[in-house]
């Protein structure tokens, strides 16, 4: 979009070939497929399953077992195998890494996540993922903190005194909270942490991409208290060890 004179935006058109989708000719075999098309043969007896879907397609951002599932079936069988970990982001200057922090602690099926600040966040980049999620809103840190009740509350920035998130075990249940891209965690927020982490960082840059951070601390909660645990076990599918 660029302005002509006089001040109008006007939306010019990208260059054939740029930003395009990936070609969708049938015959196309690098062509991405995702979910699938309408049910075909006698609708099967399962009350997980949605009508509409079954109808038409299921093409959403879900593995496949669930597909043409509710939502509401999928949120109950996710619930049956929470983590402990619940994730906290705070959202003081609409920071667009939020909806990717929403995605990654959907992957790793976290117990709630608690937006701190203003309600509004981005969520593109949350590709729907906050769906399957219980999220929770609050105004300031002491709600939060009221909410969490006996749970620790874990700050992750790398601010002096920080202990190495390397080195720390992390408990079974606690809440992780993430800053805003930048400035970090307010000061108000660490006085309400009962630890704080750091990232071990050994370039130039000052910090690391709150979105990176975020799906970094996860991993280390997942390695943690889930390390020796298949993807088909108990454990490895979100129940204390």
């Amino acid at each position: 979009m660029t302005a002509e004179p006089g001040g109008e935006a006007v939306t010019k058109e990208a260059p054939a070939g740029a930003d395009q989708e990936w070609p969708q000719a049938p015959d196309d075999p690098t062509a991405p497929t995702v979910g699938v098309g309408p049910w075909v043969g006698p609708r099967p007896p399962d009350p997980r399953l949605d009508p509409a879907l079954l109808a038409a397609d299921d093409r959403r951002n879900v593995i496949d077992r669930y597909r043409y599932w509710t939502v509401a079936a999928i949120v109950a069988d996710l619930d049956s195998r929470r983590a402990g970990l619940q994730v906290a982001i705070q959202n003081w200057e609409h920071d667009f890494n939020i909806g990717s922090i929403v995605r990654t602690a959907n992957a790793f099926n976290v117990a709630a996540l608690h937006i701190l600040g203003r309600r509004r966040w981005n969520r593109r980049g949350a590709m729907v993922t906050d769906r399957y999620l219980h999220l929770q809103h609050h105004l300031d840190v002491a709600s939060l903190r009221a909410a969490l009740g006996s749970t620790p509350l874990i700050g992750v920035d790398n601010v002096p005194g920080a202990d190495h998130l390397e080195t720390t075990r992390l408990p079974w249940s606690c809440c992780l909270l993430f800053g805003s891209e930048g400035p970090g965690l307010t000061d108000e927020a660490l006085a309400a942490c009962a630890q704080v982490v750091a990232i071990g960082q050994y370039g130039s840059t000052r910090s690391l991409n709150a979105g990176a951070a975020a799906a970094i601390a996860m991993y280390h909660w997942s390695q943690t208290n889930r390390a020796s645990a298949g993807p088909d076990s108990p454990s490895g599918n979100g129940l204390a060890p």
